[in-house]
């Protein structure tokens, strides 16, 4: 009995790495957790300066229609999914629907014509514009926990459509409180119109 208790507390003596693996990691969240009690870290929710209304346009290249009148009109509500994720009905303020153009040199070969290209006379080029209240931070407009950035996937979807497009402007359409906050959105919205 006695050997077994020996080897027992020989046992107890040599580390396991394992054991060390999982005192380090909670060692580290209590440090991370005391650190965010203490306001040392800021967590997301922090990071927010403020809620404003923001615009933005869905660029949509190459939309395929036949009908008349396109499905998707301005003053009517479309529902978003930003990056595959289902997110919420959003109000239609713009629409604008372009054919497809080709550009084309004139007889004195000095100035271009730009004109409809009759060989593709479905296909259409679609900018929808509209709005949302986002949380505003320093890194910009965040909406259904995404950041709106241009260049950011977007699906568009109604009852008789299904555009898939990216952002292509980003306004944000309220000042807000913090004064510096306003210089640095309309820092960003002046390189951004470049």
């Amino acid at each position: 009995m006695k050997e077994k208790l020996l080897e027992f507390l020989e046992l107890l003596k040599q580390p396991n790495k394992v054991d060390l693996i999982i005192f380090i990691g909670i060692a580290i969240a209590l440090c991370v957790g005391l650190f965010t009690f203490t306001h040392i870290r800021q967590t997301a929710d922090k990071q927010i300066e403020a809620t404003s209304k923001i615009s933005f346009t869905v660029f949509i290249r190459g939309v395929t229609y036949t009908g008349n009148d396109m499905p998707i009109k301005a003053n009517e509500k479309t529902f978003i999914s930003i990056r595959n994720v289902p997110y919420s009905d959003l109000d239609i303020v713009n629409v604008t629907a372009d054919r497809r153009k080709v550009v084309l040199p004139t007889m004195n070969n000095k100035k271009v014509m730009v004109a409809d290209d009759v060989s593709q006379a479905y296909l259409y080029d679609v900018a929808v514009t509209l709005t949302d209240t986002a949380k505003i931070t320093k890194d910009g407009a965040v909406v259904g926990g995404n950041k709106v950035k241009i260049g950011l996937p977007i699906t568009l979807e109604g009852r008789d459509y299904k555009f898939t497009g990216t952002v292509a402007d980003i306004q944000i359409m309220n000042e807000t409180e913090n004064a510096e906050l306003n210089k640095t959105i309309q820092s960003v919205n002046t390189a951004d119109n470049v």
